[in-house]
């Protein structure tokens, strides 16, 4: 039996609801956030997990624990695991941070692996430290079922890091919406992506809420 790893992205906020750049920001769900961390855990409560890592931001605490509860079961905290910070972009749309910022964000529209927001972190920054933890879960756990409960940007960068693709492209490799579970298998022959961005535990009003 192989190591899985399962990556969820954390439930609806209000700035995703609003299309705005949320790193840094400890925003909590919003009620229908809460219903997808409780639609996630009614789905997955059967699956025999090993263990539960979360980045200790509220909204992925929140997610987490649903599935927690239910299973009594403790997330592992790991700051490693949090969302990229956006500095000075925080809570803005991408339309006025291209408005305030425009030139800054072009260069890091075209390349964010190695051009941070003003104030920010970059990509590579992100990869290094939530890839450390990644190499922690697979040293701890060879074989079954470990949930990361984590953020947008911070799951397309794993992705990248893990599938061997440029991480200055994660923004458009991938879509990765709110309440979203990536599956990766680690095979024989290295990572294999099983399940991308699934949201079937999610019921049809809470898939077409706007937002991302």
């Amino acid at each position: 039996m192989s190591l899985t790893l399962y990556l969820l992205r954390h439930g609806e906020t209000e700035c995703s609801r609003n299309h705005a750049f949320c790193g840094a920001i400890d925003s909590e769900l919003t009620a229908e956030g809460v219903e997808m961390a409780k639609a996630f855990a009614a789905a997955y409560c059967s699956t025999p997990w090993q263990a539960i890592f979360s980045s200790p931001m509220r909204r992925t605490m929140e997610t987490a624990k649903p599935l927690c509860t239910t299973i009594g079961m403790q997330p592992e905290l790991r700051d490693g695991l949090r969302e990229i910070n956006y500095g000075a972009w925080e809570g803005k749309t991408p339309e006025v941070i291209s408005r305030e910022y425009h030139d800054d964000y072009i260069r890091w529209s075209a390349d964010p692996a190695w051009y941070a927001p003003n104030g920010g972190e970059l990509a590579v920054t992100i990869a290094s430290r939530a890839m450390r933890v990644v190499e922690e879960i697979k040293q701890l756990y060879s074989s079954g079922n470990v949930l990361v409960v984590t953020h947008k940007a911070t799951i397309r960068i794993i992705l990248c890091s893990l599938l061997g693709i440029d991480v200055g492209r994660f923004r458009y490799r991938w879509g990765c919406p709110v309440g979203s579970v990536s599956i990766i298998e680690f095979t024989e022959h290295g990572p294999m992506l099983q399940t991308l961005a699934d949201r079937s535990h999610l019921d049809g009003r809470l898939r077409n809420l706007p937002g991302t």
